[in-house]
């Protein structure tokens, strides 16, 4: 190990450290300075680990820390940290806690006055969002739908009126499954982003409603293959739809009130939902920018 590859570690520290998606070009020089620097590294799967550390040379000793065992393991953890032991915490992909391990071990290092060091790098949600053309500027991470149709639909159902735009991960045995609810509880018009074997060799982002998305994808089987990340648009007003009486008392309402409870006045006064108001508004001023 060269000197160049040590970083500046602090004792009794837990380093956030991401790994590639995909492309393992992707690692910073950091994430591997830190990697090879630590006392442990603590990974959800320490094969899948090993093989990134093979690659690059690194000589590590490891802990298994994933789904099953991180509310045991993160008291031990916690006193290697508070012995002046440094950790590295990694997920098989991208950047732990984002719907992987992490967050148990995280918070009680929090609460024990351990220092919490985060390295940026990759993210399947954002890495997939910045392609997507659909508006970033707002956004709403939701991990995975259930698994089961019930709760996958209840789940869309109070997502229908969302305006902002969401992301979504999904497996390949029930990408079909998830585009045929959304069609369902949300109509075939919604405009949805499949991302699809981000950084890889056979990386293709295709966004159409999701009524045609649902086609395209039952046309191929290969294009259900592969780890998956949805992009659906948010829920847009139908300004049309909301009467001009609602609008100008929302408008007058506006001059003395908080926007979300003029609104919800306005909405009280003429019988229309809350929610369309308030966006109608936020748009507004958006506009007005």
């Amino acid at each position: 190990m060269n000197q160049d590859d040590q970083a500046d570690i602090s004792a009794s520290t837990l380093y956030i450290v991401p790994t590639p998606i995909g492309n393992l070009g992707d690692i910073t020089q950091r994430a591997l300075a830190v990697l090879n620097s630590v006392d442990l590294i603590a990974a959800e799967d320490t094969r899948h680990t090993g093989l990134l550390l093979q690659h690059f040379a690194i000589s590590a000793k490891m802990y298994p820390l994933h789904d099953h065992n991180e509310q045991q393991k993160a008291e031990h953890l916690l006193a290697k940290l508070q012995s002046g032991q440094t950790i590295a915490l990694v997920s098989d992909a991208g950047t732990p806690l984002i719907n992987d391990p992490g967050y148990h071990l995280v918070r009680r290092c929090r609460e024990a006055g351990i220092r919490v060091v985060p390295l940026p790098g990759a993210c399947a949600a954002i890495t997939a969002l910045c392609a997507a053309g659909l508006p970033s500027d707002r956004f709403c991470y939701e991990g995975f739908l259930p698994a089961k149709t019930k709760s996958r639909k209840d789940t869309l159902l109070a997502l229908i009126e969302e305006p902002r735009t969401l992301i979504f991960y999904e497996s390949t045995h029930r990408l079909i499954d998830s585009l045929q609810d959304m069609v369902e509880v949300w109509g075939p018009q919604r405009y949805v982003v499949l991302a699809r074997e981000l950084t890889k060799t056979w990386e293709n982002i295709h966004g159409a409603p999701v009524g045609e998305l649902l086609a395209w994808v039952q046309e191929v089987e290969t294009r259900r293959r592969g780890e998956m990340v949805l992009i659906v648009e948010g829920h847009k007003v139908d300004v049309e739809a909301l009467p001009a009486e609602a609008l100008r008392t929302l408008a007058l309402l506006q001059k003395e009130l908080p926007l979300k409870k003029a609104a919800a006045l306005a909405a009280e006064i003429h019988g229309v939902k809350k929610n369309a108001l308030y966006k109608y508004a936020l748009d507004e001023q958006e506009g007005d920018k």
